[in-house]
């Protein structure tokens, strides 16, 4: 098992060799996140290069699980597509280890059993008994109950499997550990989530200006909120580092797993670090998207809206807000056209997705911010100088560059050119399609870092301390009200 609790613990997945590796993660994910993006838009010029890629559907059948991207490689069948998904994944990601210096042969052996059980976990995910949410669907599928948590589920089960493996099979994670890189998985993603994010946003800013507008300033009022009480929580009430306070604080504050990393790399702490803290973050996402949804439907159902802000200020992670914004719709229009009130679907979700987009843009920011403070304020040089532009940069994390290069040309796409909305969605969507299979590897590897024995004695325990101490006291609530003094009284067109 990858050591994570020594006193200097190495990077996550890092090579083997003394020597060091030709190119950093953080650049390795701008220029893969980047390849995949512009693979995306190819397909606005006819040229459609990412839809043989493989997708998951609900199912109760198995053998109609998997589909292709694209309907125009329909004929290669989901096998074909899975297939040739793990190889392009492969190849490119083979590439990377050689530019990390990793071991060839271990990384590529790794990964294909990495590959394999994570995605085996994304389809498990989708099962209907699973997946359904709405009265509709079961009826749809022949399904008299579900669990309802969406296929989102598919990252909780990916998430278990890793977790296993790591605390049941501990030699075998040792083993699989030079493809169990979730720092880069994550990074990879998060670029790939930047178009995906500005199509979304590009389609709410047009029907609903003032919806972004109140996000804005709710993130904002949120946040400022947020950060502060949690580092000064885990600073003076559980006397944790500087180290440790900046990362749990953006990981409960910001938006999880992908603000943990962000900032734990702008202020260059251990690798261990943010692992620890983005466990904790998917294991709560987990408990509020099980929770915040029905405690919506009872007491927000004639605020909608309220709600829909509410997921995303709440829930802390992009997948399962998203998915817990879904839940929450799929509720409240429930009620609601139970006692005759028929709102226009998609205005609940648009409005956490809108809150989301806004919350990610902002993890760019204070990493910036971050790397400033610590560059010129706490690892000042010992003779005094102050630290040059230059180290700014340094510490900057490069992948968020991507995050913004590809949400600028996202929405440039949407909103700045003649191609028609739907068509640069379903390009978009290709390749969201690979950032939600490094969002599985990203929680299977997270598992299989989780050895729990070893995360005690680093000291997780004192970490879920704060988290829960911050979640359910006072983030959770505070939330809540920012999103009812921005939202209340606003409320989704009717339908017809």
């Amino acid at each position: 098992m990858l050591e994570l609790v020594g006193r200097e613990p190495p990077q996550v997945g890092a090579p083997t060799a003394e020597k060091s590796p030709w190119i950093g993660e953080d650049w390795l994910a701008f220029w893969i996140g980047l390849l995949v993006f512009g693979l995306a838009v190819a397909g606005l010029y006819g040229k459609d290069l990412l839809g043989w890629a493989v997708t998951t559907s609900v199912w109760t059948d198995a053998s109609k699980s998997l589909n292709t991207a694209s309907k125009a490689y329909a004929d290669l069948g989901g096998l074909a597509a899975l297939g040739l998904t793990y190889a392009a994944l492969l190849g490119v990601l083979t590439l990377a280890a050689i530019a990390l210096r990793a071991s060839v042969w271990r990384f590529a052996l790794g990964f294909t059993i990495v590959f394999a059980l994570a995605y085996a976990s994304w389809i498990a995910g989708s099962y209907a008994h699973i997946a359904v949410v709405t009265p509709a669907d079961q009826q749809k599928f022949g399904v008299d109950w579900s669990l309802k948590l969406t296929n989102e589920a598919g990252f909780i089960i990916a998430l278990v499997a890793g977790l296993i493996i790591a605390n049941v099979f501990p030699r075998f994670a040792e083993w699989l550990k030079e493809a169990i890189r979730p720092e880069l998985y994550i990074k990879i993603a998060i670029v790939i989530l930047g178009a995906f994010l500005a199509v979304t946003a590009a389609g709410k800013l047009n029907l609903a200006t003032s919806l972004v507008i109140r996000g804005v300033a709710a993130i904002v009022e949120a946040y400022l909120i947020y950060w502060a009480v949690v580092y000064f929580v885990a600073r003076k009430w559980f006397g944790f580092s500087r180290e440790y306070a900046v990362p749990l604080a953006s990981g409960i504050s910001i938006c999880g797993v992908a603000a943990a990393i962000a900032t734990g790399g702008a202020i260059r702490a251990r690798p261990a670090v943010p692992i620890l803290v983005s466990s904790l973050v998917v294991i709560f996402a987990v408990v509020e998207i099980l929770i915040l949804p029905f405690l919506a439907q009872t007491f927000l159902s004639s605020e909608p809206l309220v709600a829909g802000a509410w997921m995303g200020l709440a829930i802390k992670t992009d997948g399962a807000a998203v998915a817990g914004g879904g839940i929450t719709e799929s509720l409240i229009l429930a009620k609601a056209a139970s006692e005759g009130i028929h709102y226009q679907p998609g205005w609940i979700l648009g409005t956490t997705a809108t809150v989301k987009v806004f919350i990610d843009i902002f993890i760019g920011i204070w990493a910036f911010i971050l790397g400033w403070i610590w560059t010129n304020h706490i690892n000042k040089d010992p003779n005094g100088e102050k630290a040059r532009a230059i180290e700014i940069w340094h510490r900057f994390p490069k992948f968020i560059l991507g995050f913004i290069i590809t949400f600028a040309a996202g929405l440039y796409l949407a909103l700045g050119t003649s191609f028609e909305p739907a068509k640069v969605t379903a390009a978009i969507g290709e390749a969201n399609v690979f950032r939600v299979i490094f969002f599985i590897l990203t929680f299977f590897s997270i598992g299989v870092l989780s050895n729990f024995r070893k995360l005690w004695q680093q000291g997780i325990g004192k970490l879920a301390a704060v988290y829960l101490l911050s979640l359910f006291g006072f983030v959770i609530w505070v939330g809540l009200g920012i999103s009812w003094i921005f939202f209340s009284g606003v409320k989704p067109p009717l339908a017809g």
